[in-house]
């Protein structure tokens, strides 16, 4: 797989690249039994009100049903295709189980069409694989990981991630995030072997405006852009600073930066080991 750029014919053209999908995908129509509509949120609430900013418009998706249950456990599955899914970043992919059951799961890197994985306590360490965490050995990388035994895959799931399994230590094992945060998670909670695909999705350069548009991503302004009465950041004549020492959101939280903006009786502290490093050193 590689990133695609095209000559710049355009400004827009000139910096804009797109993942070469004819490498990688093996089939352009979904699975039409597992597709169903979906009205997007678009970042309002119930009464119409933005509550989300910088969402809204975009081309219309279709819903793929995803498999982060993986409930299935003891059959054989094969995958059967490789497709784009509008909704994530990485790929998904057609398994037929063996009893003829087809579902979508989260295609790992690597992972070809024609190859066979199986969810199993007794399953091998093998890419595709899906087993308990205290099962995994330590340094193995995993993806599509449940936060509690049977609640299905929370963590791992957008393009390219993964955790790396660092320790067992009794009931639970310790897990390096994306984010460096290392984390305690149930030995009995389930992960699949690998890193999930399309790694090279952050590669990608929108190149212009319109297609921010196009994938729902409305314009972002500066605070320093604007009047003091709505951001903190805003007014002064000419281009001012900010006239405080951190950088604060519209509504005057920290943010950014490197700055702390995690609660401090946020329920999940008693799982973290060690918080994520921030800053240039990272």
């Amino acid at each position: 797989m590689a990133i695609k750029k095209y000559k710049p014919t355009t400004p827009g053209r000139r910096q804009m690249s797109v993942i070469d999908y004819k490498s990688v995908l093996t089939e352009t129509k979904p699975y039409k039994p597992l597709t169903k509509g979906r009205k997007r949120a678009k970042g309002r609430s119930s009464s119409g009100r933005i509550s989300v900013r910088h969402k809204g418009g975009g081309n219309k998706r279709l819903w793929r049903e995803v498999d982060f249950k993986y409930n299935k456990k003891d059959i054989p599955a094969k995958l059967e295709t490789i497709e784009y899914d509008p909704n994530r970043s990485a790929f998904i992919g057609l398994v037929l189980y063996a009893d003829g059951e087809r579902r979508y799961i989260v295609v790992p890197k690597g992972m070809k069409v024609g190859d066979k994985f199986i969810v199993s306590e007794n399953a091998k360490v093998e890419l595709g694989n899906r087993l308990p965490l205290g099962k995994i050995p330590v340094g193995t990388f995993v993806y599509n990981v449940e936060i509690k035994p049977g609640s299905g895959a929370k963590l791992a799931r957008s393009a390219g991630a993964y955790l790396e399994v660092l320790a067992h230590d009794g009931k639970y094992t310790h897990l390096k995030m994306p984010s460096t945060e290392i984390r305690k998670v149930p030995s009995a909670s389930w992960a699949t072997v690998g890193q999930a695909s399309n790694d090279e999705h952050q590669l990608v350069v929108i190149g212009k405006a319109g297609r921010s548009r196009h994938m729902g991503i409305r314009p972002t302004v500066r605070g320093a852009a604007m009047n003091p009465v709505d951001h903190p950041h805003g007014g002064g004549e000419g281009k001012a600073g900010r006239g405080h020492r951190r950088q604060r959101t519209k509504w005057g939280k920290p943010a950014g930066k490197g700055q702390k903006t995690r609660k401090k009786k946020k329920y999940s502290n008693k799982f973290i080991v060690q918080r994520r490093r921030v800053g240039k050193r990272r």
